[in-house]
């Protein structure tokens, strides 16, 4: 913990903090926010830019790829969303903060891009070594691992067990816990896109960290806000001038400002659900900059590693 406390200390204190009602975690099911960042995270190799400058004159902090822990402490289990390549320090974090030593309950993946599974390395023979670890995945994304070097290894040395998910259909991962995937439109490449809906008794979270844009979704994504308490949404790109150069036709997501605009007639209950998560390591809601005080002006929360949510 003495390598990671600073990091989450940082953050902690140039963050905006969230209600009490949101870190009181009496009742023993939470979310708790692993990671932030794009893929990459936060910095991203070959980045010249004021964001990474900063990091490295020692002014900024690294993040983490986007992920959520979700913890029973009643039972002893934990979960992840997303194997991230910053899986092994997510798992620190997620066992110390948690204090349950168990084996992780479960894996959750939502597609096949670097940042949301590649961290399944960690569970092979030349890391941890895992027997059977549940690894839960949609069909594409489960007949990608099955068939694809080295994670067909994975597979065959039962370091992970696929459990194939299906679309709209929840699963129980414990007794009081239930999962849901959805499919959302996305750069479909090796496997589909997901979301999930993550619900207790109580209170219920919606986790897409990517999309394309909300107006091709088939379903709205006011009315999915509507039915939840908590929702983390993509915040990749802040606006269509991020990355001169760049076709931005080719890496889709909501803009930060595009989804302020769409949520702008929301009620103040409804903007203080959403949590804007995923940020390119451009992206100056990744920082304590202006941009991201204006946002939370609005009422919107912007994610920041180490906050917990009660379930």
């Amino acid at each position: 913990m003495k390598v990671l406390f600073p990091f989450f200390l940082v953050l902690l204190l140039n963050c905006t903090t969230l209600d009490k009602k949101d870190v009181n975690v009496s009742s023993g099911i939470y979310i708790v926010v692993l990671g932030i960042a794009q893929d990459a995270g936060f910095l991203q190799a070959g980045c010249e830019k004021e964001n990474c400058t900063l990091f490295w004159e020692g002014k900024e902090q690294r993040r983490h790829a986007t992920s959520l822990g979700l913890v029973d402490e009643k039972t002893g289990q934990q979960w992840m969303f997303e194997a991230t390549p910053d899986f092994k320090v997510q798992l620190h974090h997620l066992k110390t903060e948690s204090g349950i030593d168990h084996q992780l309950g479960g894996i959750f993946l939502t597609h096949a891009h670097i940042g949301h599974y590649t961290g399944l390395m960690h569970l092979g023979r030349e890391v941890m070594g895992t027997n059977q670890m549940p690894v839960f995945a949609m069909p594409k994304m489960k007949s990608y691992l099955e068939n694809n070097g080295p994670w067909e290894q994975l597979v065959r040395l039962q370091n992970i067990k696929l459990q194939k998910l299906t679309a709209d259909s929840a699963i129980n991962i414990s007794a009081n816990i239930r999962v849901t995937p959805f499919l959302v439109p996305h750069r479909d490449e090796y496997s589909e896109t997901v979301g999930y809906k993550i619900e207790t008794d109580d209170k219920s979270v919606l986790f897409i960290p990517d999309i394309n844009k909300w107006g091709i979704w088939n379903r709205s994504i006011v009315e999915e806000i509507s039915n939840v308490d908590y929702a983390f949404l993509d915040a990749t790109f802040f606006d269509a001038n991020e990355l001169p150069g760049r076709d931005m036709s080719e890496i889709p997501h909501p803009f930060v400002e595009e989804s302020i605009e769409l949520f702008k007639n929301l009620p103040e209950s409804e903007k203080a659900k959403i949590h804007f998560i995923h940020f390119n390591h451009t992206n100056p809601l990744i920082l304590d900059s202006p941009e991201r005080k204006q946002v939370e002006a609005l009422g919107y929360k912007v994610a920041f590693e180490g906050v917990k949510i009660q379930l």
